[in-house]
């Protein structure tokens, strides 16, 4: 089976590789999923763990886009939530704030019981920092904090102050950060693969290396089912599910303008050894900071340092990733300077315009999931849930976010991708000034 994963630190490290075979026959079964990453899988098994018939039909390798290139952090972020509340409360009234705030650690829960259930070897990890990089970031911080201990998270949450940093990192960049024992890393990888084997063992099938070149809606008041058609087979379903994010190209007429690739870069360094970890890293936690284009990072179970940052609106992978990621490598953690990096890649990420996770329907049983904004590993598993859901008739939840409006702008992808730069100039702007 042709393997063409990005050399990316999770391919060198993965537990067990997917063999999944090229759909080459005409199947039939409840749901077929397109696209083989976070999304797609676990709405399979939600799906298969109710007793359906799934297929999920991926063009490349299960987990080969975004799933397989993140940073591995599982966070309570919500980039779109101002968003959410304004055209959520419509629907759900004074609900509306504890629906969004259970939607920050919903996906936390339902990862964890997942590794423990299916026994996924993931390097699983909790502990995370929120960094204030500027004085000013200790404001949000605070509110989060107070917000956070609001909702009964008091014994998980702690606000550090400037003096206090140097017992969690080995820098001096940050002001202070909000420390939060919920929050998780992982080898997203070997989670997406692991989720992958519980889904075939409860009765899904997997197909690799099958790019979907239609689908055919069918025709529910002639009783004709839906049907995802590749050049060598296709699989006949009751409903099917688009899960593609921003690696796919299907449906161009009713979803172009709605979402937009952007490249991150991340690099991995080679192995620093326990005391170098210990000492840049003592308590082992995942960090980002405050800043609208920010820099991530988490130590790997190997002791690598695993350092991400900024964004490419142009559409197109960056060219150097770690020309690109080095000086911020350093200046935070000096010890590091000249460090060697074994890994570097990049991945693309599904960016909303407004930031709300987009979920509808294309036709009477051709539903779509997509649009994470970079903060895909919680989003996606609550996103999976709720459409496993709406696929098995439950729609409360699917419908809260498919009743929200999303901007389309018209034209070619470049278009859009211009707009969005735009958009963060601004925001870089805005970051100077508060």
């Amino acid at each position: 089976m042709e393997n063409n994963r990005c050399s990316a630190y999770y391919t060198a490290t993965v537990n067990q590789e997917s063999d999944y075979p090229e759909l080459h026959d005409h199947i039939r079964v409840d749901v077929a999923i397109v696209g083989g990453g976070f999304t797609g899988v676990n709405t399979a098994l939600e799906l298969a763990e109710k007793g359906l018939k799934v297929a999920i039909i991926e063009a490349e390798k299960i987990a080969y886009g975004a799933t397989g290139r993140n940073g591995g952090q599982v966070t309570g972020s919500l980039s779109g939530d101002e968003a959410m509340r304004k055209q959520m409360r419509k629907k759900l009234g004074s609900e509306v704030d504890d629906f969004i705030w259970g939607l920050r650690f919903r996906g936390h829960d339902i990862i964890k019981n997942r590794v423990e259930k299916y026994g996924i070897d993931c390097d699983l990890k909790f502990g995370h920092l929120h960094a204030a990089y500027k004085p000013s970031h200790m404001g949000e911080l605070t509110d989060n904090y107070n917000e956070a201990v609001k909702h009964g998270m008091g014994d998980q949450v702690e606000l550090l102050t400037r003096e206090q940093m140097p017992d969690y990192l080995e820098t001096d960049i940050y002001h202070g950060a909000l420390y939060n024992k919920k929050n998780m890393h992982l080898h997203s990888l070997n989670l997406c693969l692991g989720e992958a084997r519980a889904a075939e063992s409860l009765g899904a099938v997997i197909f690799e290396n099958s790019p979907v070149i239609d689908i055919d809606h069918g025709n529910v008041k002639a009783g004709i089912p839906p049907k995802v058609i590749t050049a060598k087979g296709s699989v006949t379903a009751n409903s099917v599910m688009l899960a593609g994010n921003a690696y796919h190209r299907l449906e161009r007429l009713k979803m172009s303008g709605k979402i937009f690739p952007a490249a991150g870069g991340i690099v991995t360094t080679e192995p620093l050894g326990e005391d170098v970890a210990k000492l840049i890293n003592p308590k082992d936690l995942a960090v980002y900071d405050c800043r609208f284009v920010l820099d991530y990072y988490r130590m790997t179970a190997d002791n690598r340092l695993l350092f991400g940052g900024g964004a490419n609106y142009s559409g197109r992978p960056s060219r150097d990733i770690e020309a690109e990621m080095r000086p911020a490598l350093e200046k935070t953690f000096p010890r590091l300077k000249g460090v060697k990096i074994d890994f570097q890649w990049s991945g693309m990420m599904g960016i909303v315009i407004n930031r709300i996770p987009q979920l509808g329907k294309l036709s009477d049983n051709v539903f779509y999931a997509q649009g994470y904004s970079g903060h895909g590993i919680a989003t996606t598993h609550i996103v999976s849930e709720i459409m496993a859901n709406a696929i098995s008739g439950q729609l409360d939840e699917f419908d809260t976010f498919a009743q929200c409006k999303h901007i389309r702008i018209p034209g070619s992808e470049w278009i859009g991708n211009q707009f969005l730069a735009v958009g963060m100039w601004y925001y870089l702007l805005m970051e100077k000034l508060r």
